[in-house]
């Protein structure tokens, strides 16, 4: 590493960060939220990734985190700037991850109750991406509902919604391949 870079900065010591633009913003602003929920999901991803899985799940989750930091930048960008060339989102994006979804799913089984996450740690973290994810969709939703002009918001909003369904049949498959138990939830009565 250069002896010259400094990976600080000092510009954000009074609560501020800068867009792609060079907009600042408060650093709790709804478009800082979604977008750094977006990165904890990815290092989440990352946490899965290292798991004792299957290479080609692996690969494709790494797929996954690159189009997760294609999203934060559109999240991050002030759209009424140049922010210069950004890399975007697809359809085809959204379509891949139901490809996914619906391979894994012709070898589960069916279900009829909501599941108690858990039983190995490479699906309990796959749970917790899960819910992060979800997290990140309500954030961008409200982001993008309080007309935030966002770069491909909508996209952003569907790509999250199919990455939380993927999430979820990927963490039964880790049951499945795992040889772990999937516990229906039954409310106690």
């Amino acid at each position: 590493m250069n002896a010259d870079f400094k990976i600080y900065t000092k510009t954000g010591d009074k609560g501020e960060t800068s867009l792609i633009g060079g907009t600042r913003v408060p650093k709790y602003h709804e478009r800082i939220e979604a977008y750094g929920t977006l990165d904890e999901l990815n290092s989440f991803l990352g946490v899965v990734r290292d798991q004792d899985i299957d290479e080609q799940t692996r690969e494709f989750i790494c797929w996954i985190q690159d189009r997760v930091f294609t999203a934060e930048s559109l999240l991050a960008a002030d759209p009424h700037k140049s922010t210069g060339t950004l890399p975007q989102l697809f359809d085809d994006d959204i379509l891949k991850l139901e490809q996914a979804i619906d391979e894994m799913n012709v070898n589960l089984p069916e279900i009829s109750n909501f599941i108690l996450p858990g039983g190995h740690p490479a699906v309990s973290f796959t749970h917790v991406a899960r819910c992060v994810c979800r997290r990140a969709e309500r954030l961008t939703i409200k982001m993008v509902g309080n007309n935030d002009a966002t770069l491909q918001g909508d996209l952003v909003i569907r790509f999250l919604n199919r990455l939380s369904d993927y999430l979820f049949v990927l963490a039964r498959k880790f049951t499945m391949d795992k040889n772990a138990r999937e516990i229906p939830w039954k409310p106690l009565k």
